[in-house]
Formats: C-alpha cells, sequence, structure tokens
C-alpha cells in the first residue's frame, strides 16, 4: 500500500492559530475492507468553518479531533475499490480531511459526473457547499426582490461571490465588500457586482452609504466586525439578513460588541443565522441552475490553488486573514 501523508490536529488554538497546532506524519495506507474504497485524495477545501472544528465546542458540529487529521471535504480518486457501485478511477466528493489516502464506506460517497462538474474541484466551491450556501441562503432567506439592493461581505470569496451575481441575475442592485483595489476591481468589471467597497479604506460608512443610495434590503453576512458595523444602518425598513459567517470574530478573544438589536425592532428586520444543511431541500435546484448559467458564462467563479498538501496549514492561516482571492483549494495529486 502506497505511504499515506497526513496534516493532523496536534493541539487547539487560543486565538490566532499557528503551525504548532499541526502535524504532518508518514503511515502506510489502509487496505479497503468490503463495501470500501481505498481515496487517494485529488483536491482539499480549506474553508472558514473549519477554524470552529479546531476549538473544543460547542458548536453545529462535532470538534476535529485531536491526534487525527484535520477536517475536510475533498474530491478524490477511487485507487482502490471494495464495493460494487465504485470503480478504479471515479472521481467521488468525500470527507478525506488533510491526507493523501482514505478509506472510505461506499454508502457515504457522491460519485462526480465529470461532464457536468468540470473541473472536478467546482465541486468543493460553485457546484459544492459554498455554491449551495450562496444560493439557498439568498433565496430562501434573503428573498431578493427585484430592484432591491443586496449587500454581500467577502464578495470575492468563494460564497459572496455567487451571491452578488445571483443578485444581479434576480434584477436587484448588487454591492460589494472586498479588501483591498484588486479585489475589488474584480468583483465589478469581472463579476459583475454595480459596486465594490474597500473595507481596508477610510470612512467605511459613508462609502458605503454612497454606494447604496436606497439604502440596503439585503445583507448576506459572511464577516461581522466592522464591516457588519457600517452595514448596519443602512438597513431599510423590513430588511433581511442572512447570516451566513463572522469570519473578523473567528481568532478575535474579544470581538467587536453587535449590532444595537432594537433596529430589529424598530426596522422589523429578519436576521436569520444558518448552516448550508439546514436548507437541502434547495440542492438539487441549486446545483442544477449554478452548474446551468456556469457553463452559459452568466456566472464567474475563481479559484485560488495552492499545490501540496504541506502548505495546506499556511494557505488555511491566510484564509482567516483574507489573504485568499476566490475559492481556496490544495490541489493534492
Amino acid at each position: 500500500m502506497p505511504t499515506n501523508r497526513q496534516i493532523l490536529l496536534k493541539s487547539r488554538p487560543t486565538g490566532t492559530p499557528s503551525a504548532e497546532n499541526f502535524e504532518m506524519v508518514r503511515t502506510p495506507a489502509s487496505e479497503p475492507g468490503d463495501g470500501e474504497v481505498l481515496l487517494r485524495t485529488l483536491f482539499l477545501s480549506l474553508d472558514p468553518y473549519m477554524r470552529g472544528r479546531m476549538n473544543a465546542g460547542p458548536s453545529y458540529a462535532a470538534p476535529a479531533e485531536i491526534g487525527k487529521p484535520m477536517v475536510g471535504r475533498t474530491v478524490a480518486e477511487v485507487a482502490v475499490s471494495r464495493h460494487p457501485r465504485f470503480a478504479t478511477g471515479d472521481i467521488v466528493l468525500s470527507d478525506n480531511g488533510w491526507q493523501e489516502y482514505a478509506v472510505a464506506n461506499g454508502g457515504n460517497l457522491q460519485k462526480l459526473d465529470i461532464e457536468v462538474v468540470k473541473p472536478p474541484s467546482l465541486a468543493l466551491g460553485l457546484l459544492g457547499m459554498p455554491g449551495m450556501t450562496a444560493y439557498a441562503g439568498l433565496t430562501e432567506i434573503g428573498q431578493p426582490k427585484q430592484g432591491e439592493t443586496v449587500v454581500v461581505s467577502a464578495a470575492s470569496g468563494a460564497v459572496g461571490s455567487v451571491v452578488g451575481q445571483l443578485a444581479r441575475i434576480r434584477g436587484c442592485r448588487a454591492v460589494g465588500v472586498a479588501g483591498g483595489p484588486e479585489k475589488c476591481r474584480y468583483v465589478v468589471a469581472t463579476l459583475g457586482f454595480d459596486a465594490c467597497v474597500d473595507h481596508r479604506g477610510d470612512n467605511l460608512r459613508e462609502r458605503l452609504a454612497a454606494a447604496c443610495p436606497k439604502g440596503v434590503d439585503v445583507y448576506f453576512e459572511n464577516v461581522g466586525g466592522a464591516t457588519q458595523q457600517a452595514v448596519w444602518p443602512l438597513l431599510n425598513n423590513f430588511a433581511r439578513v442572512p447570516v451566513c459567517g463572522m469570519i473578523a470574530a473567528y481568532n478575535d478573544p474579544n470581538p467587536l460588541p453587535g449590532p444595537d438589536l432594537r433596529s430589529v425592532l424598530t426596522k422589523r428586520m429578519t436576521v436569520r443565522g444558518f448552516i448550508v444543511t439546514d436548507l437541502a431541500p434547495k440542492y438539487p435546484n441549486a446545483h442544477a441552475e449554478l452548474a446551468a448559467w456556469y457553463h452559459e458564462g452568466k456566472i464567474k467563479y475563481r479559484e485560488d490553488v495552492v499545490e501540496g498538501l504541506e502548505r495546506a496549514p499556511e494557505a488555511f492561516f491566510g484564509l482567516l486573514q483574507g489573504k485568499n482571492f476566490g475559492k481556496l483549494v490544495v490541489k493534492v495529486a
């Protein structure tokens, strides 16, 4: 059996994670038993939610285990099959975590149609969890209507980039918030947003207000922190706020205080946090529409690909600091 490189969670971080929280080991890959397959990891997804899984809890999912491979969704190739539904060479969506090989129960795997999911790494982005998050969160909770203004934080990222483009398809004004002039240019020139505001500059609230002259009807929350504080006073009566993530607070032991919740009452707003699995009934329609729009060129999607499993920790640290540009994936094999 081949040698399996794994990156283990060595310890739980306090504040910002560091290389000391991870450990790389080499072990022989396991032999699959009846009903199992041996998977060779092709692509590993790096996502903000992983920071929460490094904690002891409580959270919406079980914490990653100390001494085990760090959790993560993967696209993998079947290297050895002991399952009648899979053949050697099939490409599947799996949860191998941060390792090169993994044995998996064939009943828990999703075979990818590589004619639709092309390139296969899209199963970790636009046609995977981030795309489903954007589609379901915006349509089910945000419920954008033609002519409304939709603001999305982390607008150049895996989720935010899709949210804004979907808002435009639905006839809304899409305003992004991103970090740096290059990302803001990309959001407007390539993704087709109506405007994008750089959160790293001064007077964020004033610049955001200028980009939203009619206020904000939907705020898709990915970040929290200073961006949230700038958006909140601009929310209109009956605004909807899908709360997807709060990455600004993930490493901060003393996060900024939240908004004055009296405004939720006076403006009769709907604020709803969600996990993508809450909206699973939306997946089939979301997958079909996103795939069609992508292949027709109506939706653009950018990947930030890092080569080599050994670079996963460094890339993950950069993700938490907003250094990635697009959906962050590690090309493992």
